[in-house]
């Protein structure tokens, strides 16, 4: 099972990809706002994975 950071880098990936592809202009704004927000959460999963491991 891959953890959530991976998942969602992995998916901003996946929508930067499809951005590049989009035949129209609102498709490309549609995936690139999506990678935006895949790539702010796998910072902020990084983020609390760094938290947690400090606490613990």
């Amino acid at each position: 099972m891959e953890s959530n950071q991976r998942y969602y880098r992995r998916r901003a990936y996946e929508e930067r990809i499809a951005a590049q592809r989009a035949v129209t202009e609102a498709a490309r704004v549609w995936h690139s706002k999506l990678a935006e927000d895949f790539a702010t959460r796998a910072a902020a999963a990084t983020g609390s994975v760094a938290n947690t491991v400090a606490v613990a």
